[in-house]
Order: structure tokens, then sequence, then C-alpha cells
């Protein structure tokens, strides 16, 4: 992102922080997380899995493992492989889907792909020996590359699917977890690492009148190929001369928008809160470059990427993407001084400037331009990158539909109705993300430790934990979660963080006879004061953000809700805290109980 031609003035800084704060007012919804619906009632199509044959059975499984492993996305597929690669081969894995991919099992929207580089976000890429066919890897690939992951360390044989954890309860007498599934299964096991990941739960907006509308409608993550024809990667026949509204311009519908714009009638876009579009610059791979990479190379990338992002300014940008350019200065950080203040912001200012201007110069109706234009900082969104998703609005079949930041405000049997306008459409389409922050209820199912108290009751004040990874009166369970865990750009590399920390726990107690290891509740204060110590400029900057999931809709929190916090450091930053404990010989902050 170049801001050659951003102002830089002192004067235009302010008067886009007013901008900004105005536009911020316009969103602020006093219901905060609460504005979006459940998968209830007539939404609960939304919630099953168009991708398997229905009336699948199979016999039920009553066995004892070492570990259960919930979840069979990239989390719960890490943490298997790195069991595997420890000779800890006694494990089972149980996942709601019909295969593995987790985030890419379900979304197989048209456009669908990752916006980071797959060279860094596909994990062991070293191990499996795949090169990724393109710069940034689209979803069937992705997913194809979670089949092979699957294939490469023989996970298939000890995974559960089309199954769901219906219990799962900590046995004191016996110090092993008792789970039970939806297909009947008994499961005992010494440890559980519960990987549910953060974006499966689809989650719809509450708007008034949702449920009266009588055409076809769906969440993105749920798509009907049988209504629009096509596939991920083949043209939508089927939508010729339909009339079709979206719902959300978030990083979802800025990859679905090109793909449907070129197949239907119309097209009707309706905008919120307008998304940081930038320059994506896909491209295939370099396969020369690839094969002459040495040992070691993907794993300094993917540090090199994270440095770069979180504004660490490495001697060396190895990715040298939009990504690394746009967040190359972190200005969400508490500057030393008022110098330091007024120079964030004007950087911070330049980057946005710049994405103003780009749009500007693409779109070439200049009142859907200016409403396309994002005003809030670079930081306070998940910035996406795309070199079609503008050009689409010049087409004179799509409309964007501006809704001033109020959002759609009710929807009839026919279509949204926004400003007194009612649209009506044939297909409606909600590109309106998923639950972030993952809570056992939304799993759907409530661990119950010590005393048969359930974690939701144990966490009543609030979540406590050490390193987001084991709470204290849940002894052997290990949680990969942004709850008290880490967060990234890439969040695959937290998650191979973090799995490569749950195996190596549980080895560690396998091998030193622990039969029973959890934190102690000094552990748990020591390191939510390492989370609150690394709030003080992100929550800062984030005050002034435009509502969004990154900042739970600017909801009013309290000391429960800042309990629940992710580390806001970066992502090598916190696998520095877990490497630490390791490397600490006396296993402090943690009670043991040993075998015998």
């Amino acid at each position: 992102m170049t801001p050659e031609n951003a102002a830089t003035d002192d004067n235009a800084v302010e008067a886009a922080k007013e901008r900004y704060r105005v536009e911020r007012e316009k969103r602020i919804r006093a219901e905060g997380k609460s504005q979006y619906s459940e998968l209830s009632g007539k939404f609960e199509e939304f919630n099953r899995d168009p991708y398997v044959e229905p009336g699948f059975t199979r016999d039920a499984q009553v066995e004892e493992v070492d570990v259960v492993i919930v979840g069979g996305g990239f989390g719960g597929m890490l943490e298997a492989a790195n069991l595997r690669k420890l000779g800890i081969n006694s494990f089972r894995i149980i996942e709601k889907g019909g295969d593995f991919g987790g985030t890419w099992y379900w979304n197989r929207y048209p456009g669908a792909m990752c916006d980071v580089e797959s060279y860094v976000y596909l994990p062991m890429l070293e191990d499996t020996g795949y090169m990724p066919t393109k710069k940034y890897a689209q979803a069937p690939e992705i997913f194809a590359y979670c089949q092979l992951l699957g294939r490469r360390f023989d996970l298939y044989e000890n995974a559960l699917f089309q199954t769901e954890v219906e219990d799962m309860a900590w046995d004191e007498s016996a110090e092993r977890w008792v789970t039970s599934t939806t297909r009947n299964d008994v499961i005992t096991s010494k440890f559980v690492v519960i990987a549910g990941g953060v974006l499966h739960k689809a989650k719809l907006p509450g708007i008034p009148g949702i449920e009266n509308y009588e055409g076809r409608g769906f969440h993105t993550s749920r798509w009907d190929y049988d209504y629009t024809g096509g596939s991920p990667s083949e043209l939508m026949d089927k939508l010729a001369g339909k009339r079709v509204g979206i719902i959300g311009t978030g990083a979802t519908a800025v990859q679905v928008v090109p793909r449907v714009a070129e197949a239907a009638g119309e097209l009707f876009v309706f905008q919120r809160t307008p998304a940081f579009v930038g320059y994506r610059g896909q491209g295939p791979t370099d396969e020369e470059w690839f094969k002459s990479q040495k040992p070691g190379w993907q794993d300094e990338r993917i540090k090199n990427f994270t440095r770069a992002v979180c504004g660490e300014q490495p001697n060396e940008n190895l990715v040298g993407d939009e990504w690394t350019t746009v967040m190359w200065t972190d200005t969400t950080k508490v500057p030393d001084s008022p110098e330091e203040g007024a120079d964030l912001e004007r950087i911070d200012f330049e980057l946005m400037e710049a994405v103003r201007n780009r749009i500007a110069s693409i779109v070439t109706d200049a009142d859907t331009a200016a409403k396309l234009q994002p005003w809030y900082g670079v930081r306070c969104k998940r910035p996406c990158f795309h070199d079609e998703y503008l050009p689409a609005f010049n087409r004179e079949n799509v409309h964007l539909i501006d809704t001033n930041g109020q959002g759609v405000e009710r929807i009839t049997k026919n279509g949204p109705v926004v400003d007194g306008v009612e649209y009506p459409v044939d297909m409606l389409i909600y590109a309106s993300g998923f639950e972030v922050a993952p809570t056992y209820d939304r799993l759907g199912f409530d661990p119950k430790g010590r005393g048969g108290v359930a974690m939701t009751e144990s966490w009543g004040e609030g979540p406590h934990t050490m390193h987001g990874v084991m709470s204290r009166d849940f002894p052997n369970l290990l949680m990969i979660s942004t709850t008290q865990g880490g967060f990234g750009t890439n969040f695959v590399h937290y998650l191979t963080e973090v799995s490569k920390h749950c195996a190596l726990v549980i080895k560690m107690c396998l091998d030193s006879g622990i039969a029973e290891i959890e934190p102690t509740a000094g552990a748990e204060e020591d390191w939510f004061m390492v989370l609150m110590g690394k709030v003080a400029g992100v929550g800062a900057y984030n005050a002034a953000c435009t509502p969004g999931y990154l900042n739970a809709e600017q909801q009013a929190g309290d000391m429960k809700a800042a309990r629940a916090a992710s580390f806001m450091g970066s992502v090598e930053e916190y696998a520095n805290h877990l490497i630490r404990w390791r490397e600490n010989v006396e296993l402090a902050g943690v009670d043991v109980v040993r075998v015998g």
C-alpha cells in the first residue's frame, strides 16, 4: 500500500479522526454482540452438513485411549500430527463434519480463498513436500491439503466423523475423562484436547422479519449449489436472470461478490460498514524458487511474516506482500512521547487514505466510490486484499445499497428494506460471519471437571487459565483456543505453536508418570496479569474503532469480559511464554499428581 497521494498535514489527520468518530457513532448498537441471531427454528438448516449423504450410521465405539481430540480442523489435525511425531498413537479425533478441514470443510462458497500467503498459511509443507499452486491458496486446494495431511499422518483411522460430543466429564476415581457422543460412543481418555476452532459457528444478523423471507436464503458457509448451479470454481449458471441480495461486506463478501456479479441478473450488496480493500497480487507459485528453499525455510518465513505484521520490522521482509507493507508499523502501540503518538496517527492516516484513493481510482461512479471508502483506523478491522471486488461495482448489474451504518432495516417476504425501500430478491445470501470467541455452549457441550462442576459454572466470573491452555479444576484438559490464548493474522501460526505445546505436555506427563496436571490459582492470576499488560495500546486504539468482531461490537465490557481477552502480543511472543514454561524443569505454576 503506497501512500504517496495521501495528505499528511495535521489538519487532514484531525479531520479524518473526526470523520472516524462520526462513522463509529453511527454504528454503535446497544445490543452489541446480541444483534446476531442463533441458528434455531427456521435457520437450523444453516447448521446442518450439506456435504454428506443423510442417514449415516455406524457402530458405537466403547474404548480407552490416551487422548481425545475434539475438532478436525487445522488445530485438531496439527495436534494429532504432533502426537504421531512424538510416538503417541493412542488418540481419537471427534469431528462434526464429514471430513477433515474445519473452516475449509464448511466454507465452499464461490471465490473462497485464504488472505494469507499459502507458503506461510498451509502448515507442515516441509513434512508433506506439497507445493501450493498459487501465492494465495483457494478453498478447494486448502481442503484438499487438509485431506493430504490426514493421509500423511494416518489420521483417518483415528477419526470419528459426523459425530459430536454430547458430554465430557472427569472421573476422579479413575483419573480419566469420559466422553460420550451423539453416536453413542463412550471414550475414556487420560487427556482431552479441545480444538473447536473459531470459524465454525455461523451467525445471522438479527434483522426484524428475517424469518419471513420466502425466497431462497442461506449463509455463505452452507452454499446451495443446487440452487445457484456451478461450483467453487465454475460459473453459477442457474443465477442467470435472478435478483440476488448479499448482506455483509466483510472478508467473505469481498470474495463472493465478484463471483455472484458475473452470474446473476442483478446483485444488490447491502453494506453497513465498508471494507478495507487493498491490492492482492495473486499469482502462480514459482516452482524453481519453491524447490530451492533450504530445510527450515517455512518456519523462518512464518516467523518473519508474523514479525512484519506485528510491526516488529524485521531486517528483511521475506513475504513482501500488502499484509506486511500495511502492518509494517504497529500503530496501536503506546507511544513513548506525544511526538511519536502524532507520528503513529499520521502513518495510520496515510495508509487509510491510500486505500480510499485506490477505491476512488477503481470505482467509476463517484457516489458509489465514496460509499465504499472506509473511515476507521488501519487495524480496526481485518484488512481485505482483492483485485476483483472493487471492479465488480463498475458492472451495470451490481448495486451498492449503503445503509449509512445502520444495517438493513427489516426483511419482508420479498427481501430487505433500507430507508423504507424494499428490494425484492430471488435469493438472499448472509455473509455475516462467525462467532469468533469460542465458548463451550457453542461447541455443544460443557466439560465437567472436579466435583462435576461445569466449565460455564467454573468460569461464571470469567475464564481462568494458564496460557489459555489449562484451567484449574479441569485436570488433563488442554485447550487450543483464543480465550486467554493467542491470536494472529496468520492464525495457523498460533495453531502450530499451541498444538505442539499441548502434545509436548502430554508426552511429558506420559513419560514422567504424571496422572494429573492442572494450573494453580496463582498461576492463572499471573497469566491474567500478563494478558492485561498487553492490552493497553490495543485497547486504547480499539476504543476509537468502528464496531466489529475484533472489539466485541464495541459492547461495554466488565471484568468478566476482560478475562476472555486473547494475548495481544505476537504469536511468537506468546509461543515464547509456552517454551519458557516447558524449559522450566520445576513445572512452575501447576499441581501434579503422580501415578500410584
